[in-house]
């Protein structure tokens, strides 16, 4: 496996994502991995009110080009509402779209006609055959570069759990990208935020690897404790 989207949930400060850019580019040069850096300008699903979302779009793309001018990472970001498809087009390599937004037409028609690569998470909620219908709307929107990802379904309350023969299913209708890190979430297990078993990640990764994924999504962190979103499922 040498394909890999990897950065921190959220944008927290230029010195953070060079922190993170740099180790990522080491292994890029040391290993010959093909690394896509990420990180979400805005988080606007958290689980409270008050929790940390990011630096907004205009700041945080220029954050992101930063990155990208200086350390020769490709870009991966979120997107939450079509009128930020344009702008984030401009910057960014692949448009993800998250697991709660997939079935929104016109966010996919959107990030579609950036022609950008398009990133699909399946929702929680979603059967991997039920994701054929939103891989068309990108495809029927004129764009063919999507990739499918899978980050655990719903199982009981608070918890999530990966099908693995869901990856070889949505494999039959296009690429598909595993993400380890948000497969072990604990959705509000912690009352005002998520909780997550990051012990778990490696396991579910060689897995994934082994039924033969396209690439690998992590969020990573130097130290995941203490970030302020999705730290206890961050590598």
């Amino acid at each position: 496996m040498k394909k890999f989207v990897a950065g921190p949930c959220v944008i927290e400060s230029a010195e953070l994502l060079d922190t993170v850019a740099e180790r990522l580019g080491e292994i890029n040069k040391r290993l010959g991995t093909d690394i896509i850096f990420k990180a979400s300008f805005d988080k606007a699903n958290r689980t409270s009110l008050s929790s940390y979302r990011g630096v907004g779009l205009d700041k945080g793309l220029q954050m992101l080009s930063d990155v990208k001018q200086k350390w020769g990472l490709r870009l991966c970001t979120d997107i939450h509402e079509a009128w930020q498809a344009a702008p984030a087009g401009e910057v960014i390599d692949v448009i993800q779209i998250p697991a709660f937004l997939c079935r929104q037409t016109d966010l996919l028609v959107a990030a579609a006609k950036t022609g950008k690569c398009i990133n699909i998470k399946k929702a929680q909620f979603l059967a991997p055959w039920d994701m054929g219908n939103c891989l068309n709307k990108v495809r029927q929107s004129g764009n063919d570069n999507v990739m499918l990802c899978e980050r655990g379904t719903s199982f009981g309350y608070g918890n999530l759990v990966v099908d693995m023969r869901g990856l070889e299913i949505m494999k039959r209708f296009a690429p598909v990208v595993f993400d380890a890190t948000h497969s072990v979430q604990l959705p509000g297990a912690q009352g005002s935020c998520s909780g997550g078993q990051r012990e778990f990640v490696p396991a579910l990764a060689r897995a994934a690897t082994a039924i033969g994924v396209a690439g690998i999504f992590m969020e990573v962190h130097p130290d995941p404790d203490k970030a302020p979103c999705d730290g206890p499922n961050m590598l």
